[in-house]
């Protein structure tokens, strides 16, 4: 296998790019007179979807005969739901959780 030269990187590293940012910018140069309801619905349902699977995710391994009991788990879990039905921001929810279930466990349920 031949090395790639300095310059068939940077055509790689163009065309990459390009392809990024058209595929970024397509659906504002697509739909730029109005958004198709169906784009809307997915915008208002998919948060909710995204955090569901995230929880699913996170709960699958679960051990509730483990000597914590999940307690760590359950309780980010609870974390990521009250900051959600507080503040209203998957980003936040989901960063919040996470923050506070790393505390946890490298905190109390260290070990």
């Amino acid at each position: 296998m031949m090395p790639i030269s300095p310059a068939q990187s940077w055509a790689i590293i163009l065309v990459v790019a390009a392809t990024t940012a058209a595929i970024r910018f397509l659906p504002f140069w697509v739909f730029h007179s109005s958004t198709p309801r169906v784009i809307l619905y997915l915008g208002k349902v998919l948060p909710g979807a995204v955090m569901a699977m995230l929880v699913v995710y996170c709960l699958k391994d679960l051990d509730p005969l483990a000597a914590d009991h999940g307690l760590p788990q359950i309780l980010g879990v609870a974390m990521v739901a009250l900051l959600h039905k507080w503040k209203h921001n998957t980003l936040l929810s989901i960063a919040g959780g996470t923050v506070f279930y790393m505390m946890l466990i490298q905190t109390l349920f260290a070990g």
